[in-house]
Order: structure tokens, then C-alpha cells, then sequence
């Protein structure tokens, strides 16, 4: 098989100051052959992504690439080709498709235009003829009314339809290299299905290579042709996708396959990276299998024709209005989880807003201890604004930059007035880090000086600092690599097992909601089309909707379909 791209001896470093350089990555070597599809698979920081950047140069400019390494396409060495060289391959020959699509693409152009730009470039094509490529291109992808939607701007858009553009853009000149960046990390898994269903097509219609950066080897293991593992810039393994799963060699390897959550068992722990490397390759976890709390007679919450109503200004005397829920009724029990999936735009996430009054119901009822939260005033919704707390998807987001730690987890308690003293809240504070797993020192640190999963902790000792009975956790693992995710999850069941919390776990990932739920809801445009308990509607789905999410879970490398 003839190699379309050889990374040799690959090692990047990092300005960071005036004296100090980090190495992103020592030593990579990989080939991506004509016509198949290699995947790069490891953690955030493992330096997949840089491996891949480095291909196109698309290298922060603090990057230092080291003279001797060599990335060879077409006969050249693309690390030592001149810029004009470079450019004419780039988005012609060699193509990028990022993780967040909302963020390439211009949000002050069509996405006719944006498209068209790159045939102008590299085709030269006239404009008549740039826009009927442009319609040819979003009807290979599938974007519905293509023609209708040339003149559509990015944000009038879905996730899942943005993405599909990025690729038509990508697919535009025919590349012979397509860069895939964790393309369907925040999608549904619905849309997720799509976009590798969509992918897989173009590749072997094109008969183009595809380089795919994932953290995820159960999405890697339905595409890839070869896999290359990496941890601390490295390569700890390569080799086809066959071998990496049924008979992985390395240790990391085998922590990151048993680190997602499985739809056939449902452990106490979920064994992390941590575990396996202490156990010499096996992971220190408890085998036995979860048992749920018992239900009591009374729900702590119940909701009852729950409802949400936007109503949108279209024209001047013209209004729309969208029902984000429609007559929503659940409760939630005392030391459960109860598990929302969907689709975006199923009205899950505002379920949650609605429960928190961070949006207001258009009609419906919320019963708490007795009380309705919906006709509570502002003041005497504060009490319970304790008892309910929230975990959004974006710790980075949710968390205020200019604050330490320390000031992050003491402002809610000074709010309300917990804590006899600024001593006492400060001593609080520092209990409920190492609680989360964090060190007493990270007290005086900010939000950027931790990682994803580490402000996700943080986010979570914020929200322990209220002492809640409820615990909404919106997306709250979504972005996270798998080990991260493990951690995170596991720390969230030692939490309700010691303050008996009730969670209302939000999430499309159905694999993570099957391990965590005790009771689950699935909400298609706006209305519950099915619920019950977790184990019974994954084992015998009633809904047509929920049978098409289940069968959308990857799970990895499957011969059978291959």
C-alpha cells in the first residue's frame, strides 16, 4: 500500500515565556496510506492535534519544529515547502475539518459564499459556476433545500448542519488528504452517526485519505482503517484497528478501551487511566454491579405539565412561537438520578432551566416540599436556590476568570450566609477541594491554570458548597476525554452516596446516561415520548425515537459490519 503522507521523527516544542519550552511532541512517526483512514486517538495534551497541524503548519507561533523532522507529501518535505507552496495545498491537495464548526466559519458570510471562496481560489471557477458546485456540494452532504440554503448564514444553521458544511468546504477541490479534528465531539449521537456515516461515503467515493483525532475509541473503531495511540506526545501503539482492539499491547491502550462507560454492565466504579497503570495493566476497580437506592413513597420533585413557549419576533406585527417543552410532567426521587437524553433542541436543557427559574415556565407546576417553585417571588425562591444547584457543560465558561478558586468557592457561601466566619468559609472551601480530588494550593490558583476536568471539579466543589438536595448536571462530562469522564462520574456517585443528592442528569451521550440513571426520560421536540427505569428502556425501548437512539451509540470496532 502506497503511503500518502510519512510523519518521521516528528518533535514540536512550545515558547511559553522567555524561559520556558514545553514539549508538545518527541518523536512521532506515523504514514497514512492512499485511500484509507487513520485515526490519532489519546487524551487532551497528548499532542494528536498538534501531530495533525503540524501537517498543514497551522502551528501557533510560539511552535518550534525541530530541523530534523520530516513530514513527506507528494515528494517534498511539507515542514521545509515555502509559503506559496504551502497555501496552493492547503484547502486544494491537504483539507481541515475543526471541532467546532461555529467557530471556523465566518459568521458574517453565507455559507454559499464561504464555500464559493475556496473554488474561486483554487479552481478558478466563475461565480455561475462556483454556485452551482456549491448546491452540488450540500446535496452530496446532505443539507436539505441546498438551493435555499446557499444563502443561509452559519447561525440559521444546526451543529450537525454547520459541520456538514465544513465538510463540503473541505471536499470542495477533492482533496487527497482530509484532517478531521474531532469533528463530532459536542454533536448528538444521532448527528454524530451522520457526519461518520457522511465521512466514510466521501472517502470512498473520493477515494481520499482521512487523518481522525479523536479521544473516543468507540467512534474511532466504526471508522478507521489503522489507529495511532498516543500520551504525553508520544506514540505508545499503532496498527490496524482490528488488532488494536481485539488484542491491544500496551497498557494505555487498554485503559482508554475500558475506560467509557459499557452498555452491558454497570460497575460501582468506572476504572480510569490511573487505575490500570498502577495495576501493571489491570484496573484496581470493584466488579460488582450498581444497585439503585430504593425508591420512598414521595418524590422530592415533581413537575407537572411543565411547559415553555418562546414567542419570536419575525416582522414588524408578526410573531413565532416555538414550544421548547410541551406539557412535561416527571418526578425526581430523593438519593436517584434521573437521566434526560434527546436531541439539541429536544427541550432537556431547558427542563433543567425551568426547574432553577433561570427560565420562567409558561404554565405547568413544579412541587418542592409541598411548595411551587413557579409562583414562588424572588425572595423566597432564594432559599431554594441552595437546595437546587447547577453543573453546566462549559466549567471554563461558568466559572468568572478574575476569581481565584478560593474566591469562586466562598462568594456563594457569603451570599448565603454560610459559615460563621470569612475563616470558616475559607476552611470550607479547602475541605471541599480535596473532596473533589484537588490539592489545598489550587485555593489560590485561577480557572485557566487547570484543565478541562479539573475546572469541571471545581465547578462541582462550587456547587457542594450550597449543601443541595438536587443536583442538575447539564452536559456535564460531554467535553471530556474518557478518562476525565470516568473520574468525574465516579466522583459524582461517591457524592450522592454520601449526602443522598438527587441528580437530574442531562446528556445525549446514551452510554453515560445508562450507567448513571436509575429513571430515564427521552424528550423528542419539546414532548417525553418515553420513560421508566433505565435498565428496562435500553433493554426493551418502546418509542420508535428511542429505538433510533440506541442503535446510534457507537461502540466501537465491529467485524460484522466492517
Amino acid at each position: 500500500m502506497t503511503n500518502l503522507v510519512s510523519v518521521h521523527d516528528l518533535r514540536v516544542s512550545f515558547r511559553l515565556g522567555k524561559r520556558r519550552i514545553v514539549e508538545a511532541v518527541r518523536g512521532v512517526s506515523f504514514e497514512v496510506p492512499e485511500n484509507a483512514t487513520v485515526a490519532l486517538v489519546g487524551e487532551s495534551g497528548s499532542g494528536k492535534s498538534v501531530s495533525a497541524m503540524s501537517i498543514v503548519r497551522l502551528l501557533p507561533d510560539n511552535a518550534i519544529v525541530d530541523a530534523a523532522s520530516r513530514i513527506e507529501f507528494a515528494g517534498s518535505n511539507l515542514l521545509a515547502a515555502p509559503i506559496e507552496a504551502l497555501r496552493r495545498i492547503r484547502g486544494k491537495d491537504i483539507t481541515v475539518v475543526f471541532q467546532e464548526p461555529m467557530s471556523s466559519l465566518n459568521p458574517v458570510f453565507t455559507v454559499g459564499y464561504q464555500i464559493a471562496e475556496v473554488l474561486r481560489l483554487h479552481l478558478n471557477l466563475s461565480p455561475r459556476q462556483a454556485v452551482d458546485r456549491v448546491v452540488e456540494l450540500l446535496t452530496e452532504v446532505g443539507i436539505p433545500e441546498p438551493k435555499a440554503r446557499v444563502d443561509a448564514y452559519p447561525h440559521e444553521l444546526s451543529g450537525g448542519q454547520q459541520q456538514r458544511v465544513m465538510i463540503a468546504m473541505a471536499i470542495a477541490c477533492e482533496p487527497k488528504l482530509l484532517i478531521a479534528d474531532e469533528p463530532t465531539t459536542a454533536l448528538d449521537v444521532t448527528v454524530q452517526r451522520q457526519i461518520l456515516e457522511l465521512i466514510a461515503r466521501l472517502q470512498d467515493k473520493h477515494r481520499m485519505s482521512v487523518l481522525f483525532i479523536s479521544h473516543d475509541l468507540g467512534v474511532v473503531g466504526e471508522i478507521a482503517d489503522q489507529v495511532v495511540v498516543m500520551r504525553e506526545g508520544i506514540v505508545r501503539e499503532q496498527g490496524p484497528v482490528e488488532r488494536i482492539f481485539t488484542a491491544p499491547r500496551d497498557t494505555y491502550t487498554k485503559a482508554l478501551l475500558a475506560c467509557r462507560p459499557r452498555l452491558d454492565a454497570k460497575p460501582k466504579r468506572l476504572p480510569v487511566i490511573d487505575d490500570f497503570m498502577a495495576g501493571g495493566g489491570q484496573p484496581i476497580v470493584v466488579s460488582d454491579n450498581r444497585v439503585p437506592r430504593p425508591q420512598e413513597p414521595k418524590p422530592l420533585i415533581e413537575a407537572r405539565g411543565l411547559s415553555k413557549i418562546y414567542r419570536l419576533k419575525t416582522g414588524l406585527f408578526q410573531r413565532k412561537s416555538i414550544a421548547a417543552v410541551k406539557e412535561a410532567s416527571f418526578a425526581l426521587w430523593r438519593g436517584r438520578t434521573l437521566g434526560v437524553v434527546g436531541e439539541s433542541g429536544s427541550g432537556k436543557t431547558t427542563i433543567g432551566m425551568l426547574l432553577m427559574r433561570l427560565v420562567e415556565a409558561t404554565s405547568g407546576e413544579v412541587k418542592y416540599d409541598g411548595a411551587d417553585l413557579l409562583k414562588l417571588t424572588e425572595a423566597q425562591m432564594m432559599a431554594y436556590r441552595r437546595r437546587i444547584q447547577i453543573i453546566f457543560q462549559n466549567p471554563y465558561a461558568s466559572l468568572n476568570p478574575r476569581f481565584t478558586v478560593g474566591q469562586i468557592l466562598t462568594e456563594p457561601m457569603k451570599i448565603h450566609r454560610i459559615g460563621g466566619s470569612d475563616d470558616d468559609r475559607f476552611d470550607r472551601a479547602v475541605g471541599l477541594l480535596r473532596r473533589v480530588g484537588l490539592p489545598a494550593d489550587s485555593i489560590h490558583k485561577y480557572p485557566h491554570e487547570f484543565s478541562g476536568g479539573q475546572r469541571q471539579r471545581i465547578a462541582i466543589a462550587r456547587c457542594l458548597s450550597m449543601q443541595p438536595e438536587v443536583l442538575i448536571c447539564d452536559e456535564s462530562v460531554s467535553a471530556l476525554d474518557v478518562s476525565v469522564q470516568a473520574t468525574v462520574l465516579n466522583l459524582l456517585l461517591d457524592l450522592q452516596d454520601e449526602f443522598s443528592m438527587s441528580y437530574l442528569f442531562i446528556s445525549h451521550d446514551l452510554a453515560v446516561v445508562k450507567y448513571m440513571a436509575d429513571d430515564m426520560l427521552v424528550m423528542h421536540d419539546g414532548e417525553i415520548v418515553e420513560r421508566g427505569p433505565a435498565e428496562a428502556i435500553y433493554e426493551a425501548p418502546q418509542h420508535e425515537y428511542t429505538k433510533k437512539l440506541l442503535r446510534a451509540i457507537p461502540t466501537g470496532y465491529r467485524p460484522a459490519a466492517r
